[in-house]
Formats: structure tokens, sequence, C-alpha cells
């Protein structure tokens, strides 16, 4: 972390568009594997697969190790502050702010990710100061293709992010929202 780079709060629960976003915590760790331990996820994002209570574990260790750094926060998405649906994330970047999100099978379909999005964004521009938040996603990835656009998101025209994660080359788009008090276009 910088010395400009201020850390972020030991505690955080945001609330807006029918959600709570809240700190995970130990008593989430057996509900993390129903989250995530799927074929989609598994596929499209970084979570390791198989997703078990040990990985569970692991990220809850590596989230606060992150927050205290100051790069990143990991946030249970709720509908009341109490079981876990899925997770959005806040990571610090070159560009302002990266979101990123994980919805477990049995809850999608109720739009948690792009209010997820929405309320995370918020607190990027008005709380982390960040004057865009981008999502980096595959253009085939047709459900985050469409959380980034009833998020508001438009595609921005950078270039490509190639790589390979867990065997299988990825292109990654670049979307971008711009705070409403940026003041200029993005």
């Amino acid at each position: 972390m910088s010395s400009s780079t201020s850390p972020f709060p030991d505690r955080i629960e945001l609330t807006g568009e029918g959600l709570v976003l809240r700190d995970w915590t130990e008593a989430d760790l057996a509900a993390m594997p129903d989250l995530f331990d799927h074929p989609d996820i598994a596929y499209w994002t970084p979570i390791v697969s198989p997703f078990d209570e040990a990985a569970a574990r692991a990220r809850l260790e590596r989230d606060r190790r992150m927050r205290a750094e100051g790069t990143t926060i990991l946030l249970a998405i709720t509908v009341d502050g109490g079981v876990p649906l899925g997770e959005v994330m806040l990571r610090r970047a070159p560009e302002g702010a990266e979101i990123g999100y994980a919805v477990g099978p049995a809850h999608r379909g109720q739009g948690l990710a792009a209010r997820a999005v929405r309320v995370m964004a918020k607190y990027a521009f008005e709380q982390v100061g960040v004057e865009q938040v981008i999502l980096e996603l595959e253009a085939e990835n047709a459900a985050s293709v469409a959380v980034a656009t009833k998020a508001g998101f438009s595609l921005l025209d950078v270039p490509l992010i190639e790589g390979e994660e867990k065997g299988r080359p990825y292109a990654l788009q670049t979307w971008g929202l711009r705070s409403p008090s940026a003041g200029r276009p993005g």
C-alpha cells in the first residue's frame, strides 16, 4: 500500500437497493462452498475450485489480509445482513477501482449482482474517492455482460486483457462507470 492510499475500515456494511453488503465472518464459512463450488464460478472467476470449507477459511484470511493492506475488500451480498447469497469485491486499480462479483447458483435471477455492483460503485465514488470503476469480463459471459449493462457500465475502447488461468486462455473486456461528480466524459 502506498503512503497515499488510505486503508479500508476494519468493518464495512453498505445498504441500498434492497441489499446489505457486509463483512464475511467465521459464521459464513459453512455457507461459502454452496455459493462458490460451482462449475460456472470455477470457469468464469479466479475463485479456487473445488471450493470447500478449507478454501473458504483461506479466502476469509486472504480477504482480511488484503483489506489490511488497503488493496481489496470482499463483502457478502445479503438481503438483510444475514445469510450470504454471493460476494462483491472492490479492488483499488490504476484506473480507479475494479469491482467483481459472484452470486451463488441458487440465488441467481434476482438482480443481486447488478444491485450489489451499483451499491459498491457508490461506495467507491463517495467513500474511496475514485472517479471511475471498472468491470473486467469475458464477452462470452452473457450473464456478466447483462450485469454490466444493468448496472450502467459502458464498454470502454481499450485493449483486451489477455492471459491464462486454470489452464484456459481468456480475453477480458473492460467496462467502465464514471462517478456522477467526475464531470468529464469517460
